[in-house]
């Protein structure tokens, strides 16, 4: 996580939303304050990654990367559920972000139009506390998994 000391605080519409996560004991304000403290980079916004990014969001996550190259097309969209019709043609990261904001006001995004490969990947990558590989394919799998090796992710 980082390793900033700023406290971590809530506002009254924040404690509302996340009041489910905060009365579990386990959890309570202090996971709360993790998850708003965090920074947590998704690689991927298809399949995979679109879930992943709806429930990090949901949950909280204070600080979201998101690292794709594509647009959506017509064909994602019934496995991509974080795509509507309207987005086709857009490029994936845009449009993502734009439906989670929505989702949750409360959460940053740092969107990367790229395709991460071996000029980028420790850049993109270092800034943040957790990556997850949402990506189809294992050349990028494997990049995402040397990357966080030398990056100590």
């Amino acid at each position: 996580m980082s390793t900033t000391t700023e406290k971590i605080t809530f506002n009254k519409e924040e404690l509302e939303r996340y009041s489910r996560h905060i009365i579990i004991p386990e959890f309570n304000i202090e996971g709360q304050r993790k998850l708003k403290k965090a920074r947590v980079l998704v690689v991927g916004t298809g399949g995979l990654g679109a879930p992943l990014l709806l429930y990090l969001t949901a949950a909280g996550v204070g600080t979201i990367g998101i690292v794709d190259f594509d647009i959506v097309e017509k064909s994602n969209l019934q496995r991509q559920v974080l795509f509507t019709t309207s987005d086709v043609g857009r490029p994936k990261v845009e449009a993502a972000r734009d439906r989670l904001s929505a989702l949750n006001p409360f959460v940053n995004f740092e969107v990367f139009n790229t395709r991460l490969d071996s000029t980028n990947a420790l850049d993109i990558i270092s800034s943040f506390d957790i990556v997850a590989d949402g990506t189809d394919n294992f050349p990028t799998r494997y990049l995402v998994n040397d990357a966080c090796v030398f990056a100590g992710k």
